[in-house]
Formats: C-alpha cells, structure tokens, sequence
C-alpha cells in the first residue's frame, strides 16, 4: 500500500507523488504551508524558549556531572576564578570543551538531518543511514593513514569524504526506472555505509598508529576533545548553519514539490546545491569534532516537527536546539550508566535511535514527507 502523508492545522493538501515499496509513482496529497492557527503561533516561541532553557540546564549537567564528584560551589569558581587546583583543571580543560563541542555538533547533526529530509521528503534521510558520515570517516581514516595527518589537516578530507558519499548513496538510490525513492536511498546509504565501515576496520586493524588515533573518535565520542579542534571547524560549522537558516524559506517552496515550486519562482538546482553545501559542512564539522554519530538526524527532526508541523522556518532551529540536548544530554547520561566507566556518546544514540529507525520503517507513513 502507498504511503500517505498526515495533514494539520498548519497544512493544506497539493498533489505530488509517492512510491510503493516497489517503486510505483502512485499520487499523493502533500502538505503545503497554511497560516498557523493562533495556539501554534503561541508555542513556537514560546517552545524554542522552553527549548533553549533546557538546553541550559544540560549544559551545566554536563559540566556539573562526572566520574570525579565535584561540588557545584568548585565548578562555578572554575568557571569565574580558576586558580589551577586538579578540580578547576577537570572543569575548564576536560568538561567545558566536551560540552561546547556536545553543543555544537548535536545542533549540527540535527540540522544536517532537517535539511536531508526536507530535500528529499525522505523520513529516513539521516547522515548515518545514508552513508555522508561514514564518508567523512572513511577519508579522515585514509588521511591519517596515507600521510599522517592530524589536527585541522583532517577537516577538509572530512568535506571530501562526506560530498563524496552523498554522490554516491544518490546516483545509486536513482538507478533504474524508478526515482530515489525513501527505502532505496536509505538501503544505498546502508550499503555504501557498510562498504565504507569495512574499509575503516581494514584499516585500523592492520595499522596500529590509526588504531591508537581513532579507535574511541570512530565509534563517536567526545571524550579528550578539546577547544582547538573546535576553533579550527568553527568557520565552516557557523557557514553552515547560517546557510541553513536562510534555507527555510525555499525549503518550504520545495515542499510543494519541484514542478509547483518552479513555477512560483523557486530556483530549485539552487536551492539543492545549497542544501547540499550545508549539509557537507554541517557533518564535516561535525564528523572531523567527534567521529561519525549516528541517528541525532533521523530522531531530531522528527521530534521538531511534532512542534513546528511542516514550516521549515521553526523546524531548523527547533532541529538545532533540540540536537544540541540529545547529544549533551546522552553524553552526560554515558559518564554515569556505568559505574567506574564511560560510554561514548555514540553508543547511547545508537541506542535511543536504533529502536525509531525501525519503527520509521515498518510505518505506513513514510513515503514521503
């Protein structure tokens, strides 16, 4: 059966096309942008405020909570009147870098996935699913195996590596009769994820000085960052998300689908060339800061639009603050899950989003967005 696609408050029906798990053009009533009613006028600001307030409170949990028990009065001196004790150490060197890069790569991952499902009305579209991190990862493995390189020289093989998979997963989920369609693109992002994670291992198993330089950054972490790797991806990290709020607009015009959007002025080859710009940057940035971590994307976006419904004006910066809470609020919940251990913030993503990808899936609404 062809997916269908839920209308509210904010949207009213436009034809566009859908696919069958067979890859079937079937017609499809797609949401267009509405004025919102005055309740949703209300809880937007009103949301991203709650939002940015609990974001807040993350952040200080992040560098409150620890593996070494720190009482609140140390870590405010640390932060005001640091004087070079072990406690004020932990505190600027270990904890505050680790939570502004939480908070920068989280809102990085969930606006990257916003802006990939937006493109491609594709539910599934994630930069894990479907490949662009391991693309980054795959070539920052390559760079520091072939000419050792380290510190900002891996920024631009991340770009590399994250445009270079994009490419790929999309001239294969195209292929045939049928167009990229959700479940293609998603199963060519699977495959060239796979292809692109067995040549990370191959690498790293044969060679131990990549082992020992990325055996924690490749499963996602942010453990040992600190704030220089954020200076040097900073630019490129801020390009891309000021790129991606001045996307909204045009996002929502190619939400009519690109025959519409065309016709009312929309410049679509523009638009998808600077989607597709944010988007390198976005999980380049983020990738080259802490590995490849997957399912903020696919989780975030969805959670927004709960709030937001379709408009992608206050779906992006929703998407941004809300990735900034998982990622600081799932690395905080790593330094405590396991007494006397840690677990990097990639594993308990994976565990969150996993579980929805699944769920996404098997859903009778997923044909497109």
């Amino acid at each position: 059966m062809a997916g269908t696609v839920p209308t509210g408050p904010d949207t009213r029906a436009t034809p566009t096309t859908a696919y069958t798990t067979n890859g079937e053009a079937v017609a499809l009533r797609a949401p267009a942008l509405a004025p919102p009613g005055p309740a949703r006028r209300i809880v937007r600001p009103l949301g991203l405020l709650a939002a940015l307030g609990a974001l807040g409170v993350c952040v200080l949990l992040s560098i409150t909570v620890g593996a070494k028990p720190i009482p609140a009065a140390d870590v405010w001196a640390a932060l005001v009147h640091y004087d070079g004790t072990y406690d004020h150490n932990v505190i600027r060197t270990l904890r505050v870098p680790r939570t502004v890069i939480g908070v920068f790569v989280g809102a990085a991952l969930g606006l990257a996935g916003a802006l990939m499902q937006a493109l491609t009305r594709n539910p599934l579209a994630e930069p894990g699913i479907l490949g662009v991190n391991s693309g980054a990862a795959a070539a920052v493995v390559v760079a520091v195996f072939a000419l050792g390189a380290s510190g900002s020289a891996l920024i631009w093989p991340a770009f590399l590596g994250a445009a270079l998979a994009s490419v790929a997963v999309y001239m294969l989920g195209s292929r045939g009769p049928a167009s990229a369609t959700p479940v293609r693109l998603a199963l060519a992002g699977t495959a060239v994820a796979a292809v692109l994670q067995g040549l990370i291992f191959g690498v790293i198993v044969l060679n131990d000085f990549v082992f020992d330089r990325i055996r924690f950054w490749q499963v996602g972490s942010l453990v040992g960052r600190d704030l220089d790797i954020f200076w040097q991806v900073a630019p490129f990290l801020v390009g891309g998300v000021v790129l991606t709020l001045f996307l909204g607009p045009s996002l929502n015009a190619v939400a009519l689908g690109d025959d519409l959007a065309a016709s009312l002025g929309a410049r679509i080859p523009t638009i998808r060339t600077l989607t597709a710009i944010a988007v390198i940057l976005l999980c380049g940035s983020a990738t080259a800061s802490a590995g490849p971590i997957w399912f903020v994307g696919l989780i975030i976006p969805h959670v927004a639009r709960l709030v937001t419904g379709p408009d992608q004006r206050w779906l992006l910066p929703y998407s941004a603050v809300f990735g900034a809470i998982l990622l600081t609020a799932a690395d905080t919940a790593g330094r405590v899950v396991v007494p006397g251990a840690e677990l990097e913030v990639g594993i308990i993503t994976a565990f969150v989003g996993a579980p929805l990808f699944i769920a996404l899936v098997r859903s009778r609404k997923m044909a497109a967005l």
